[in-house]
Parts: structure tokens; C-alpha cells; sequence
């Protein structure tokens, strides 16, 4: 049986299976969600908040819990949307400021640009370029060697 999940700030509602995961909805709802570890908990690309409803998801488990400690925009309320199951009614999504940056094509375009929103560390959800600063070719570099660290992080946890 279908629960609704409500998403903030942009208003929506959606229709999750019970048991399935909150990225599960983000992703329906073409909500830009890397999942940069492929849904495992061991990454921050699928941090979200949760306003109301934390009783209605299935428990944190020990790796969701080890990945949220190292989130430096971590609160209580904090859970990863790929570890999150939707067991009962009233979840409210809150979807944290800020994007995370994809492809390398997706890297290239944003030369030269103001970021529209921060954009995060794909790791620990930490800012690396605030929203309205010009993204330079040395910050683009940056974010490709953060791209690569978080891949090679990602390969040596996988069987943690």
C-alpha cells in the first residue's frame, strides 16, 4: 500500500510503496539525487531532513548512522533518503539547500557561471562553492579530485 511523502521547500507530494526508500520518491520526482555510493548509505549525496514523521521510516542502521556522524550538516533529524524505508503515514521531507555536482560534462558547463546554489562535497555534504560566487577552472579542478577521492573512498568501503 502506497504512503504519501511530502517534499519541502518545493511543495510536492508523492506516492511511495511501503518499505521502499525515500529515493526512491526523490527520484520519481526528478529531484537532481547523485547517489554517488549506489544507494549503500556510505555516501552524503542523499542527505535529507526529515520534518515531521521520523516514527513512519524503518530504524537507522549502524552504517546510516557511521555515514550521518562524518555529514557536517548533520541534525537529529537528518537521515540518508536511500537507507530511509517509508513503513507509515506523515513523512515530511525537508531537501537540504545546495546540489551536488555530477557528470564531468555536467563540471564543464559551470565554468564561468555563478553557482545558482551551493554546491557540496559529495562526502561529508560540506559547501565547496557558495551560491552567487563565480565557479573558477581551479574550483572545477577541485571538485573533479573531490569527485575522484569520494570514488576511490567509495571502492575501498564497499565491503565495510
Amino acid at each position: 500500500m502506497a504512503k504519501i511523502v511530502r517534499l519541502e521547500p518545493i511543495a510536492q507530494e508523492t506516492a511511495v510503496q511501503t518499505n521502499n526508500n525515500l529515493l526512491s520518491a526523490l527520484l520519481e520526482n526528478d529531484l537532481s539525487v547523485m547517489k554517488e555510493c549506489g544507494g549503500r548509505g556510505m555516501c552524503a549525496t542523499c542527505h535529507v531532513y526529515i520534518s515531521q514523521g521520523m516514527e513512519s521510516l524503518s530504524p537507522i542502521n549502524r552504517r546510516e548512522q557511521r555515514t550521518l556522524e562524518v555529514i557536517t550538516t548533520c541534525k537529529p533529524n537528518s537521515r540518508l533518503a536511500c537507507q530511509s524505508r517509508v513503513i507509515g503515514q506523515g513523512v515530511v521531507v525537508e531537501l537540504p539547500a545546495g546540489m551536488y555536482v555530477g557528470a564531468g560534462t555536467d563540471i564543464e558547463s559551470l565554468i564561468g557561471r555563478r553557482a545558482e546554489q551551493d554546491i557540496l562535497h559529495p562526502l561529508n555534504g560540506k559547501v565547496l562553492v557558495e551560491a552567487g560566487k563565480l565557479i573558477t577552472r581551479s574550483m572545477i579542478s577541485q571538485l573533479e579530485d573531490t569527485k575522484a577521492k569520494a570514488s576511490e573512498y567509495l571502492a575501498t568501503t564497499q565491503d565495510v
